[in-house]
């Protein structure tokens, strides 16, 4: 796919349609790097990020054969502490954080009253007492203040902290990435398990390890003082040309996510989408008392989900991008809501949401691609898989499907 082509399609969430010139843009720690490694800069979501280095193919098949490096750090952290810090943030999610013991990572949903998508979020246990929560970058603000107002609301010991100045965050992708890191790492890298972290030092900077990520591919998310960022990025590239490693950017992460399937808040899910329809069911612990959303989320899994997230693959020689209309005879029932033709799969590929009724693996669609027909397939999730072999031990209950 040619970087002009992503640039056109893109407009929700990722606000690609310009280059990034603009000094009001937000910078994380590391703009300076992007720019002296000829990085195509963008604005995403008010923050200036690196679409793509060497180019996005480039990128993508580097994180899906050996090692990839991205900049993350415009992602937002939000920490609640206190004594009644579990008990508020089991009323905020609609996963079982109660189920974490420290070091734990668990994949959950911010819900609205009717069980729309407030955002989904990383959910990290510190201890039992303190928890931090990964945002979307665009749902920073947003997100801080509901669950601000949800932690006033509950009462109680609890403090809600937006700590994202004080995060760089780094992501070191792909099945070279232990090879990389442990050479800089103070801990054992295979003692931490899939959707777990440790603390500990990488090149020397105090740093959060977890291996967790946004790719299909084993890898890890660093956390780092911003001061110490830079230290910390130079060091991975210096260890990552043994094995070829890429510097890559969002345009590599986005076709990445998309062959593994993992949902895009804005895209898949938003506060128009229930987490059931986005396809979310397995994040919902429906043996918790309550939660905000739980009633709708019921009746709706009693009643079934008018509409579903659904795969496709490409009949037609076409490329369904976001937006573009499902059609039903003449008439649009649903829409594209992230389409690419992939890198490493070689296929044209996406993701819509189609009525419940259209929603059948092996069913055909027929999408509006710029005025003309293009029919596609509905075909089981994921499109890729990474091999057993370089999937470290997993953790129950926590599926990689984050931002």
């Amino acid at each position: 796919m040619c970087p002009q082509d992503l640039l056109s399609v893109r407009r929700h969430p990722f606000e690609m349609s310009r280059e990034s010139s603009d000094t009001q843009l937000k910078q994380t720690a590391l703009h300076d790097r992007h720019l002296a490694a000829g990085a195509r800069m963008v604005d995403f979501g008010g923050w200036a990020m690196p679409l793509q280095y060497t180019g996005i193919a480039d990128e993508h098949l580097a994180v899906r054969t050996r090692a990839g490096l991205f900049d993350v750090s415009h992602m937002g952290e939000i920490e609640l502490a206190g004594a009644d810090a579990l008990a508020a943030l089991q009323r905020m999610v609609t996963n079982d954080a109660s189920r974490l013991g420290p070091g734990q990572i668990q994949y959950s949903l911010l819900a609205t009253p009717e069980g729309t998508v407030v955002d989904d979020v990383l959910v990290y246990r510190w201890a039992d007492d303190h928890y931090l929560l990964v945002v979307n970058a665009a749902n920073i603000r947003k997100d801080a203040q509901w669950i601000s107002a949800r932690a006033a609301e509950f009462g109680g010991d609890v403090a809600v902290v937006n700590a994202s100045s004080r995060y760089a965050l780094i992501a070191l992708q792909g099945p070279a990435a232990v090879e990389v890191l442990g050479e800089l790492a103070s801990v054992d890298l295979t003692d931490i398990k899939y959707y777990r972290f440790m603390t500990g030092e990488v090149a020397g900077a105090r740093a959060v390890i977890s291996r967790t990520g946004y790719t299909g591919e084993d890898g890890f998310e660093i956390f780092v003082p911003p001061a110490q960022a830079g230290r910390v990025w130079d060091a991975i590239v210096a260890a990552g040309r043994a094995v070829d490693m890429r510097l890559c950017g969002l345009g590599a992460r986005d076709t990445l996510r998309l062959e593994a399937c993992m949902r895009l808040y804005g895209n898949e899910m938003d506060e128009s989408v229930t987490a059931l329809e986005a396809g979310l069911d397995r994040f919902i612990a429906w043996d918790k008392p309550d939660f905000i959303g739980r009633q709708s989320l019921q009746r709706e899994r009693e009643a079934g989900s008018a509409r579903r997230i659904v795969a496709f693959e490409m009949v037609d020689r076409a490329i369904a991008r976001p937006g573009h209309p499902v059609l039903d005879g003449d008439t649009p029932c649903g829409r594209v809501t992230s389409g690419t033709q992939t890198p490493f799969l070689q296929k044209a590929i996406g993701m819509a949401l189609v009525p419940a009724a259209m929603a059948d693996v092996d069913r055909e669609l027929t999408f509006d691609v710029r005025g003309r027909r293009a029919v596609a397939r509905i075909v089981p999730e994921p499109f890729y898989r990474r091999p057993k072999k370089s999937t470290p031990a997993a953790a129950p209950e926590s599926t990689d499907v984050s931002n």
